[in-house]
Parts: C-alpha cells; structure tokens; sequence
C-alpha cells in the first residue's frame, strides 16, 4: 500500500517569542526564546530534559547518576523541590544528606548540565500531601491561595531556597535555567494524608488565577531565583498565564489515577500515539493540549511525557519499554523541540521525622523506581537504551531539525486509537528537507507488523518515494525517523530507510551513525554514490564521496549493536562504545558499571590499540574497519546468600494444616502470609558498589525489613522486585533481611507465592 503527504511549499516562519524569556550568564552567553525553540548563542538548542528528585537519591551515589542523564543524551535535568522534605517541622530547615540541593547544584554545574528547578510551593510528585508539609493542614487560612498568611510561609520557604541556589542561577553562571511556578493549579491537588484515608480530603487546587503566579513569582525574584525561564504545567484547563510564565505540556498513556474509584473497569488506549501537530493555529482540539494563546507564537515544551509510570494501588502494569521511545518519536515529530521526562530516574522516598512515610498513600511506603528508564537504584532499563539513541539525534542534528515544521497526511485527526491497521506517519519539514516519522506502538491495543508499503513525499524539489523500489516494513511496536533531503557534509541524501544517531569526527575523519529499523530494509540513497544497501542484520559501513574529494563514512549497526551504543562528544575528538554495561564518562575517565556480569566485550571507536577502563589499562585483542575490540574485566557481580520459610501456618476448612512452600503456590484454601529469612555473607559486600536483591514473587504487595525498619515495599505486578542493601550493610549483616508478602485480595487473580529462587547481584 502507498501512503502519501503532501509537503510542497512547506517553510517555517521563526520569530522572537512574544513573551521574552531571556538570561545572560558572566560569560555571555544568552539563553533566549523564538515560537518554535530555545535558542543558546543564537542558535538552535534542541532540550532533553529528564526528570529526577536529587531527595530520593542516595547523596553518595548522586554525581555518577547525573553523569547517567547525561549518557543518555539528557541535556537537562528538572526536579522537585518538596516542602515536606525540608521543612517537615514548622520552622526548622533541613537542607542535609539526600536533600542537599546546594550539592545537587554544583555537581549539575561541574558536569555542565542545565536544571529546571519546580520549587512549587505544591508540586505533587505523588509526595505527601503533594509535597505539603502536615503543618499546613487544618491552617486557619486557605493555601494555594494570594492569602496572605499562606504568602508568608512560601516566602519564608522561597527565601531558604534563595540561600541555597545562591551563585547557581544562570545569571551566576550556574546551572538553574528554569523555575517552575506551583503545578497544574486550578486543575488537581492530592490527598491530605493526615486525614484517615476514606475520608477523601483532598488539598485545595486553587482558584486566585493569574494574579497567585503574578504573586509567585514576585516571591521568586525577592528570594534571588532568577531564571531565563520560568514556567508552569498547563494541561487539563490549568492556569498558565504567559505573560507570567511559559505553559508547559507532556502526556502519559499509563493513568493510574483514572482507578481511584470503582466507575472505571479498563485502561482505554489513549490518543498519545497518534501525530498531532502542536504547532498550528487552525489544528483541531486535542486531549490535554488546549492552549489559551496562539500555539504558533509559543515553542511546544513538555514537561512531563511518561518516561515511566508508577503502579498505584489499584492499577498494576509492566511498563513497554517501547513506550518511552515512541512517545519521544511522537513528541517530536508533532512539533517539540524541548522534551520533558517524568520520571527519567527512579527514587526512593526519605523517611520522616514526624511521620515514617512521606509518600502519597496510593503508592509504596518506600520506592518510587516509577518504572523509570533508569531505575531506583541506577539500573539501566531498555527504555534508557531506546530513548538515548532518539536524544543523540535530536540534539546532533537540531539546526536543521528545529526550524522544520510539522505535516501530517490528510485525515489524520479522524485516526483512531483502535486503529491498528492505517500506517501512522508524519514529517518535520523545511523548504524542502526535513525527517518522516513512522510509529507501529499503540498502547493497551496489540498492534502487529506493516508490511508491503510505501510511503510517497511531495518537496518543493519533486517527490521522494521511500524506498525508491519495492516496499517497507515495520515490525510491531517499532518506530523510525527517516531523512529526506539531508546534507552529510556536503553529500546530498535523497532519502534513507536507516535511522540516524549522530555524527562524529576524529581529525579530518567524519562519520555518521545510523541504525536499523525493526523489520525494515536498510538503504541510503546518496546522491551521485546512488543507492546504497546494506543487506543483512550486522554492523556494516560504506564510504561516500564527498566536497573536495572528502570521504564521508557511514556506518549503519544492526539493532542488537544500537542499544548497546554510546556516544562521547569532547573537544579533543568524539568517540563512540559497544558496551552491554552502563558506561560512564566522567571528565575522561571511563568507568563501566556491570550488574550479573564478571566480564565483557566492549567496541570503541575510533580504532585504537588500548584503553584505560575503571582505572586498568587494556590492549585491544582486535580491530576493524570501525572498532578496536576489548575484553574487560568488571569484577565480582553475583554474591551469596540462604534463606529460610519463615511463613505462619493456617488451618483449611477440612481441617488440615499446610504450611507455605516457598517457589510453590499456596494450596489451602485459606489464604495465609508468605515470610522469608534471608541472611547475605558478609564477603557479599566487599568490593561492590551496591547489592541487588532480585525477588520474583506473586501475592498483593511485598515488604523487605531489617529487623524492624521497612527498606523496600513493592506492589506486585507480575515483574521482579529489586532493591539496594548497601546502605543497611551492617543491620542486614547482623539480622538479615525479613521479606514478608501480604496476600492476594478478592479479585485478583495473582497465586501468593515466590519465584524461583532469589539472585543477588553486586553493581561494580
């Protein structure tokens, strides 16, 4: 079948912002603002931006997590700041250990990367009482109101965040780019959770309308958070005043809180896989996107696109890996030149001073991993993976991907969820050039592979059939971006049916990345080089010809060797790793991380003849014409422990005691408690920066204590339960780990029981 969009004639008109949002730094550079993106310098800057919560991290493990986001491609990291976290006691500070945000900002500042601050005073975040301190509760005046008892208390808050951020605003020369302004106001709230819980009150969602941001951001200023941007979330009717600050946007197509109630029985698909265009003044309405200004004069930023979703209480999932991606193809590809994650990093929830848990109750007491692409404790998730390549992209090409516009086929805004069979596509284009966008992922729907299609472009130019001959495929799930009109340093690309990563260069030698799509053939239709195929699924390259006589080498690599792909950009020369591992760069120095594996095979281009890895120097055993071959040792990974059935007996109805099998389903027909002891041996811990327990279990939630303090909780959803003991070292030395299961409820159909066996895994 041959799909069709027309693009003829397509420009895009870029202007200043009506609203300046602007910073100068003591260096000069400047940080400004047109309808369609953030410029630095004066040029394009294509921003990633990725949620993670410096207090629900570990304070000594914080500095390699922010080198993670940066790997990833995250060129931004936004996070919360909770009131709760730093003034649970009326009028007493605590700004220490995991919730040193002065910490947080000089390691963003010396790993050069950009951070948006959500100082609130409410940000939600799935935090007690929405980030709320219990103080306020039962307060004789209102909140998230111009009140001006209220007022006294976010300005004594801002002004002890003013002391903090102190020479770190970008004004400073720091990293704090971004200050957003309380969240989704006069659209949700949270529960209070002093209250007993069924009794459903919840906090206010405000109702004073532009002039509260007004009064906001007067605080803000006063308390020296002076920021280029500053912004607020805008979906569901929100107030987002402009001319106080930016509207920001996002989606997510997991929504727990729809299950709150028992009205709704089943997830429905949502719209957030079908191509929209944000960036349009005639578009027609769209679910969650309805601005109140022109959105031909504003960028489109998201704030908050599902990087991952957290189970709640009464909806349990296993988050598609796949999701994240195609929702950053999505995205962009509808008119965002600034994505915006949440959640990017895992958490884990501090304890309180005055109450133990300081978490929403809908959730766990302790973890909020969120399913995220990096997880609670620093694991690397296929969606960190997938979404990285898309993050490389974007930002090595943004001064030609961000003037360009979208354009969808006719008829796109009768699509359908449910719609599997039509081919969902659109293109970013500019006089004559831009990307096609293909996506093959719908949540809650199976979707299956496209086969036997093309998809015909009319340019300005002429027309470009993709492929030239033949036809495509896509398998299920998957999603691509494909250039049309491309320059490659000269070498003129018609069209290609490979997805570009990044371009690289080492001296005089250029080289781009590519990988392949999914089901799709892999070809490049290079101008005068003609078309070039690579036929089979490895890692391939060919050299083009360019300006001058100037070799241009491309290099397509097979899926297995894209999602081990990793790119360094430096002033002294780029590279490029194969690695299976989390790979760091830090300042040069390049450490691997390993989680269950001793030892490795890494790839590194350029080739060279040896390379210093987690401080050992190593000689390449191998080289090609792209890669120099490394066997690394990472170390010991899997570490040992026993374990005993610690479970209760109980009585069935004929009168029978059966006791609990662990690795076995209960078969009294009284459901009962299922318990495990498990003791670590103490060499477990000796060389490893953090240790693992991986627990696959069935049941309604599982608890991990020492002796008496709750560690981890975690609501079973089919998938495996992990957690870090390192910081309880010597408590779980001591008395070990006492896991404990609570039962299945009434209508769930999950067996009370635990998987086989129990690995533990040391993170080097």
């Amino acid at each position: 079948m041959d799909y069709h969009l027309d693009a003829k004639g397509v420009s895009n008109s870029i202007y200043p912002c009506p609203v300046e949002y602007t910073a100068t730094d003591p260096a000069g550079n400047r940080i400004d603002f047109t309808n369609y993106y953030m410029r630095y310098n004066g040029k394009p800057y294509y921003a990633i931006s990725g949620e993670m919560h410096f207090s629900r991290i570990e304070a000594r493990f914080l500095e390699d997590e922010i080198i993670k986001m940066k790997m990833a491609g995250i060129t931004m990291i936004s996070t919360y700041l909770f009131w709760i976290h730093h003034e649970e006691i009326k009028g007493s500070f605590d700004w220490s250990g995991n919730k040193n945000l002065r910490e947080f900002l000089r390691l963003c500042k010396k790993q050069n990367i950009f951070v948006l601050l959500r100082v609130g005073p409410f940000s939600h975040g799935e935090c007690r009482n929405g980030g709320f301190p219990d103080w306020l509760f039962g307060v004789p005046f209102d909140i998230r109101s111009n009140d001006e008892e209220y007022l006294f208390y976010v300005k004594r808050y801002f002004d002890e965040i003013g002391k903090q951020v102190k020479g770190y605003m970008f004004k400073d020369g720091g990293p704090v780019v971004s200050v957003q302004l309380e969240n989704e106001y006069e659209h949700a709230s949270s529960p209070w959770e002093p209250t007993t819980e069924n009794s459903g009150e919840w906090t206010p969602s405000g109702n004073d309308g532009p002039s509260h941001f007004k009064k906001l951001k007067e605080l803000a200023l006063d308390a020296g958070l002076t920021a280029p941007l500053y912004s607020t979330t805008a979906w569901g009717g929100a107030c987002a005043p402009v001319e106080e600050v930016m509207p920001l946007w996002g989606g997510y197509p997991f929504w727990p809180w729809i299950f709150y109630g028992d009205d709704i029985k089943e997830h429905p698909a949502t719209t957030e896989f079908i191509y929209k265009d944000f960036h349009n003044n005639s578009a027609p309405k769209y679910y969650n996107f309805d601005p109140l200004y022109p959105p031909e004069d504003f960028p489109f930023i998201c704030c908050e696109m599902g990087g991952g979703m957290a189970c709640f209480y009464r909806y349990r999932f296993k988050l598609p890996w796949v999701s994240v991606e195609a929702l950053a193809n999505i995205k962009a590809a509808s008119g965002c030149n600034f994505l915006g994650y949440y959640m990017y990093h895992g958490g884990t929830n501090p304890k309180g001073v005055k109450v133990p848990y300081l978490n929403e109750c809908a959730l766990p007491k302790v973890s909020y991993d969120y399913q995220a692409a990096i997880g609670e404790y620093g694991q690397i998730r296929e969606s960190f993976k997938r979404s990285k390549l898309l993050h490389y992209f974007y930002k090595d090409f943004e001064d030609v991907f961000c003037d360009t516009k979208t354009v969808l086929p006719a008829g796109a805004e009768l699509l359908k969820p449910e719609d599997t069979e039509t081919l969902r596509y659109a293109a970013r284009i500019n006089n004559g050039a831009g990307f096609l966008f293909l996506n093959n992922y719908q949540d809650h729907i199976e979707t299956k592979a496209k086969n036997d299609f093309s998809v015909t472009v009319d340019l300005s130019d002429g027309i470009i059939r993709l492929p030239q001959e033949g036809s495509l495929s896509l398998e299920k799930d998957a999603t691509a971006v494909l250039p049309l009109n491309q320059n490659l340093d000269g070498v003129p690309i018609r069209y290609a049916t490979v997805q570009p990563i990044t371009r690289l260069q080492n001296g005089d030698e250029i080289w781009y990345f590519f990988y392949r799509i999914k089901g799709m053939r892999a070809e490049i239709c290079a101008g005068e080089n003609g078309i070039i195929q690579f036929n089979d699924d490895t890692t391939q390259k060919a050299v083009i010809n360019g300006k001058d006589g100037k070799k241009i080498n491309l290099c397509v690599l097979s899926e297995k060797d894209s999602l081990r792909f990793w790119r360094i950009k430096s002033p002294g020369g780029d590279s490029a790793f194969l690695c299976d591992q989390t790979l760091l760069d830090d300042a040069g120095n390049l450490r691997i991380e390993s989680i269950g594996c001793e030892s490795g095979e890494i790839a590194v281009f350029p080739v060279r003849e040896n390379i210093t890895v987690n401080d050992t120097l190593y000689k390449a055993k191998s080289n090609d014409s792209i890669f120099s071959y490394f066997d690394i040792v990472y170390g010991k990974n899997m570490v040992a422990l026993s374990w005993e059935d610690a479970s209760s007996k109980a009585k069935d109805t004929d009168g029978v005691l059966r006791r609990p099998v662990i690795g076995s389903p209960i078969t009294s027909t009284k459901v009962v408690n299922a318990r495990a002891k498990i003791k670590i041996e103490p060499a477990s811990f000796d060389g490893c920066k953090q240790v693992l327990l991986r627990l696959n279990y069935a049941g309604d939630i599982g608890y991990a204590y020492t002796d008496t303090e709750l560690i981890s909780d975690n609501f079973c959803n089919g998938g495996t339960w992990e957690f870090g003991l390192k910081a309880y070292q010597a408590e779980v030395l001591e008395k070990g780990i006492h896991i404990y299961v609570s039962p299945p409820q009434k209508g769930r159909q999950n067996s009370q029981r635990f998987g086989n066996g129990c690995p533990v895994c040391g993170i080097r």
